[in-house]
């Protein structure tokens, strides 16, 4: 049976990106739910979560749970900020395996599909980034930037829609 770590970015003490009336730890703490909900109904696999609630996680700590755990893979869930920014992104280790470019491409093509339902969203593409939960973590690792709070909140305010990309998160982990 396969093992996946799904990361909730941010956490507790740490909002992460903020708007007016939104945090980016509720809504990928909300992603990462859904994406682990749809993977236990719907597959033969054991899922960890960095966390499943409102706590704050170190970084070392979120890489040491996906190592302990030994998981297949990891992905870790995050919502972008910048004046003006909008869209989606996914990032590897710039020095990575092949396994792990499979990964990232089956997740981003996944989310990316989910999020053209919702309108023309921008693909800002597959990148690399000396990330920490990316560089300490022992599988292949994926981190996702789920569209800008900023610009992109009133999508990201909707349930239907957190729930939506939580389930492309799973099917491109599949």
């Amino acid at each position: 049976m396969k093992k996946v770590t799904i990361d909730a970015g941010h956490g507790g003490n740490d909002p992460g990106a903020v708007s007016e009336k939104l945090r980016e730890k509720d809504i990928t703490l909300k992603i990462a739910l859904y994406a682990e909900e749809y993977l236990l109904k719907n597959y033969e696999v054991q899922v960890k979560m960095t966390r499943s609630n409102d706590v704050f996680v170190s970084l070392s700590e979120r890489a040491k749970i996906a190592n302990r755990f030994k998981s297949d893979l990891f992905v870790s869930i995050h919502v972008n900020a910048a004046e003006k920014g909008t869209g989606f992104e996914s990032y590897i280790y710039p020095e990575t395996k092949e396994q792990t470019k499979t990964l990232q491409n089956a997740l981003h093509s996944e989310i990316i599909k989910t999020l053209n339902g919702y309108g023309n969203i921008k693909d800002r593409g597959l990148k690399t980034a000396h990330y920490f939960v990316l560089k300490k973590t022992k599988m292949p690792a994926v981190l996702t930037e789920n569209l800008f709070i900023d610009l992109d909140g009133e999508l990201l305010s909707r349930e239907e829609f957190l729930k939506n990309v939580g389930i492309a998160h799973a099917k491109g982990i599949a």
